[in-house]
């Protein structure tokens, strides 16, 4: 009996039955594969931060809930000193400026507190101070002597009255130059006039320099009492419609990047134009507020007008925005390690809180502090290292 096509066909039936098995375990392993991909494509877009860093870099989330909104117009304005608070010391004699201390802008004063001197000593035409205390004495001298003489009838009450009006002139004009009890606050001392703080206050700025040569009633410091304030704020005229709806405004300051609240600082709306000036094509509209922060009179602001309120707008705060290319996003928390960047399209702000027109929705938890990192943290870990076994 011939053995050898059975071994054939023994052998052939083996090789077949290995080909199919290796063939279904490959296919096997690549349904394996296959799952995996699709799985961390689903999560691809998760940013994975763990709670102990998201606490240790400062992350804070909120969630999104409709509120109240007013309409806002941004425009630019500047910080003026209110009227009645802000004064200056002026030259009550011609003379050359010594500062008496060092006076620089921003420092504090007390009424009657010396700030410089005027003097007249090497002036051609002599020191007026000199002239005028000369003249004040010799009237007084004339009209004490009429007034002794009056009662006995030997000079005449024509000439007394003379005496009596040309010494309250010179009286007069002798304190205005600058007499010890001057009502302005120059003081007559051996180096000149000085010239004193008319009120307490800080100094806002110092008009002249040391050696500069001064007119009577020269304006020489400016100084602020500093407590109310005014927010003056130039608006387009094409929102004229709405300024009649303003009622509170909120502005930044260039040098910390703060936002204030004037319903926060006593603030109120004092008036707004009814016209576009000549020079310009904005509108002013004026608010006055306490100085109860430390702003700076005569800085220039950025400021954001409140008008009508609306109802049931989402905003978040503009700590909760990162920009990329002119595109903003938002960082949703998914789950306790996990976050998801989202773009978002943002409507107007406040300073504070802008408005949220799409990308998110009621109920969604947002970072609302700590955005950037948790942007940096998605730069190396990615979902795909994550086994969600939280």
């Amino acid at each position: 009996m011939n053995t050898k096509p059975l071994l054939v066909a023994a052998l052939g039936l083996f090789l077949l039955g290995s080909c199919h098995n290796h063939d279904a375990h490959d296919h096997k392993a690549e349904g394996h594969d296959h799952e995996a991909e699709t799985a961390a494509h689903d999560h691809s877009d998760e940013i994975v931060l763990t709670p102990e860093k998201a606490r240790a870099a400062g992350v804070q989330t909120s969630i999104v809930q409709p509120g109240s909104f007013h309409q806002v117009i941004r425009t630019s304005g500047q910080i003026v000193a209110a009227q009645g608070e802000e004064t200056f010391a002026v030259a009550p004699v011609a003379g050359v400026v010594t500062f008496r201390r060092k006076v620089t802008e921003g420092m504090s004063v007390a009424k009657g507190n010396p700030l410089l001197t005027l003097s007249s000593n090497n002036i051609a035409e002599g020191d007026p101070v000199t002239k005028a205390r000369i003249a004040y004495e010799t009237a007084r001298r004339e009209y004490e002597r009429m007034k002794a003489l009056l009662p006995d009838k030997i000079v005449s009450e024509k000439d007394f009255l003379q005496a009596k009006e040309n010494y309250e002139n010179a009286r007069i004009n002798y304190e205005a130059l600058g007499g010890s009890h001057s009502s302005d606050g120059g003081e007559l001392t051996p180096d000149g006039v000085t010239v004193s703080a008319p009120m307490g206050g800080y100094v806002k700025s110092l008009l002249v320099k040391e050696g500069d040569y001064v007119q009577v009633g020269q304006p020489l410091v400016s100084i602020t009492r500093n407590r109310r304030l005014y927010l003056r704020a130039d608006v387009s005229e094409k929102y004229y419609g709405q300024l009649a709806r303003i009622t509170s405004a909120n502005f930044n300051t260039p040098y910390n990047n703060k936002t204030y609240r004037l319903s926060e600082l006593n603030g109120r709306l004092l008036s707004y134009g009814k016209t576009a000036t000549d020079q310009s094509y904005y509108i002013p509209v004026t608010f006055e507020f306490d100085n109860q922060v430390d702003v700076a009179p005569g800085a220039f602001v950025e400021v954001y007008l409140l008008s009508s309120p609306i109802e049931g707008v989402l905003t978040l705060p503009l700590t909760a925005l990162t920009e990329e290319q002119g595109s903003h996003f938002v960082y949703l928390q998914v789950d306790d390690h996990g976050y998801k960047k989202q773009l978002v399209t943002v409507g107007a702000n406040d300073g504070e809180r802008a408005q949220i027109l799409s990308g998110v929705k009621a109920g969604d938890r947002v970072v609302t502090q700590g955005a950037y990192q948790v942007k940096l943290a998605s730069a190396s870990n990615a979902i795909p290292a994550h086994t969600h076994n939280h």
